[in-house]
């Protein structure tokens, strides 16, 4: 176990996650020094007020504790940024148990400055780790989950490819394939949105909550078609009633784009697909809709009534998800279906007539080594689809394979830059380029996730969902809308504010009246 000490309530997600990024196998609890210290809602639920004998309880048991003191901070940093300077400096110290080790550096800050703080934090804290650990992150200091929003706002800004470079190594410490991959990428992202309609636009994703079963490292909102099939078109009316909701709201807008995903959206009977699809095309005025995608995923759940369907009904983009083509992987993750079914599925979407196929990777994933991987991209460039992504494995809390983790724990999950370079390489060869990129805590090798496709066939609504840059309306349970206010913060970003819908599909069949007004508070009119 690893303990972390703070003086005070500042920076802890931040250095949370760049400790987990060294150490992801080990469990990092965090804990303020000075009792007094306010915690805010800002602030780690696991990190905890403890002081004597309790303290020096749980650091016995830690094999490795890092101290974080604030010196000559009086005031929360926010309230002190934006004064005038406020000079003062921050120690902190890595005490290991075997072998004993201490290792510490102080550094002068001012503390009037958040952002040059947190990244002087970050930096000294990464040199440590990299000494101590004799490990270096392919992303260097980055934790979030959207590192080309850095190279995104700089273009916007009319910075070159150079200076982007320059300064994404020297304040974020990331290696050069990551610096160009996500230059690359944001250039990309902006040629895509230029057709974006971006203050009078938004999107739209509904959520469908079912699947076959649920897959051992999935955390997302799914239940099991066979205990809620029954009541599928209970849903279905509740949902409905949203999508009434939000073609009245936003009849003035012009739709961009639309996702149905999930869980698993052809879990449902072809006649529900089609009754969804026929709701959506009749509320909405589509002409302004780039792409309308549908996320047919399972191989298991696919049938070729179904795709008959979404052809039928005008659907452009949809995903044949395999996530390995090794049958032993998807025995072991709990994928019910067959190498053999997901290639026949791509191919049956083929004849029908579908010609923007995604498929979704997964590297890291139990006990597939280099060979598999290559294996996998092997039959994928055989397939030739029109879009992959390649996901590194990430694994959430709520997964069976963290909450049965004694079943995975002595199975081999690697993921290298020798993975991902081997998947870009297959990728080349069927002419697919990176388009859009985003990160998640917990991925395997420290990497990201990369989607890649054809001319003319990227999904422009993972970009936008990356991106944060237009509003998007979510409807279903577990969805969450984002409301994006156009005109730009200071610092170039844009305010951002979110609603949830409930998870639990009954609640949410129960409760739709409130889903509903819980949108209706998110937008009303206000001063932008």
């Amino acid at each position: 176990m690893i303990v972390v000490l703070f003086s005070r309530p500042e920076f802890e997600y931040d250095v949370h996650s760049l400790v987990k990024a060294f150490y992801p196998k080990e469990e990092v609890e965090m804990y303020y020094t000075c009792p007094e210290a306010e915690v805010g809602e800002h602030n780690l639920a696991c990190a905890h007020h403890e002081a004597g004998a309790q303290l020096e309880a749980i650091l016995d048991d830690a094999n490795r504790v890092l101290s974080v003191t604030y010196h000559g901070l009086t005031a929360k940093m926010d309230e002190v940024e934006g004064n005038a300077p406020a000079e003062g400096r921050i120690e902190i110290s890595w005490q290991t148990k075997e072998p004993p080790a201490v290792n510490a550096r102080q550094f002068a800050v001012d503390y009037s400055k958040r952002t040059q703080v947190k990244n002087l934090l970050k930096q000294n804290l990464y040199d440590m780790l990299t000494e101590c650990s004799g490990k270096k992150l392919p992303w260097g200091t980055l934790t979030g989950i959207r590192p080309t929003k850095i190279p995104m706002k700089l273009l916007e800004e009319g910075k070159s490819e150079e200076e982007i470079a320059s300064y994404m190594k020297e304040t974020y410490l990331a290696s050069d394939e990551k610096i160009k991959l996500s230059i690359d990428i944001a250039k990309r992202e902006r040629k895509l949105l230029e057709k974006i309609d971006y203050e009078n636009g938004y999107s739209l994703y509904i959520g469908i909550p079912f699947c076959p079963s649920t897959c051992a490292y999935c955390s997302f909102t799914s239940y099991p078609l066979f205990t809620w099939r029954n009541r599928v078109d209970e849903y279905l009316d509740a949902l409905e009633r949203e999508i009434d909701y939000t073609a009245r709201k936003f009849y003035h807008k012009k739709l961009n784009s639309i996702y149905i995903g999930g869980g698993t959206p052809t879990t449902l009977e072809p006649h529900q697909l089609d009754r969804l699809i026929r709701k959506i095309k009749c509320s909405f005025d589509l002409k302004d809709c780039v792409e309308f995608t549908v996320e047919a995923g399972r191989p298991d759940s696919i049938t070729r009534e179904k795709l008959e369907v979404l052809h039928k009904n005008g659907i452009d983009r949809i995903s044949v998800n395999p996530q390995t083509m090794k049958q032993e992987t998807l025995d072991i993750i709990g994928r019910h279906h067959t190498v053999e079914q997901t290639i026949a599925s791509y191919k049956m979407a083929r004849e029908i007539g579908f010609d923007n196929i995604n498929m979704d990777l997964i590297i890291g994933l139990p006990e597939e080594n280099l060979e598999d991987v290559r294996h996998t991209m092997e039959i994928i460039e055989e397939l030739k689809p029109d879009n992959v992504t390649v996901h590194s494995l990430a694994v959430k809390r709520a997964a069976r394979m963290t909450i049965f983790k004694d079943r995975f724990q002595d199975m081999q999950m690697v993921n290298t830059q020798e993975h991902m370079d081997l998947c870009q390489e297959y990728c080349d060869k069927i002419g697919l380029q990176p388009y859009y990129l985003y990160r998640q805590k917990g991925m395997a090798g420290n990497m990201e996730n990369v989607g890649y496709a054809a001319e003319g066939k990227a999904g422009v609504y993972n970009i936008l969902i990356m991106e944060e840059k237009q509003t998007i309306v979510a409807l279903g349970a577990g969805a969450t809308t984002k409301r994006v206010w156009t005109t730009p913060n200071p610092d170039g970003t844009h305010r951002i504010e979110r609603c949830e819908n409930v998870k639990d599909v009954g609640l949410y069949i129960e409760k739709i009246d409130e889903m509903i007004e819980r949108k209706r508070i998110l937008f009303l009119p206000t001063q932008d």
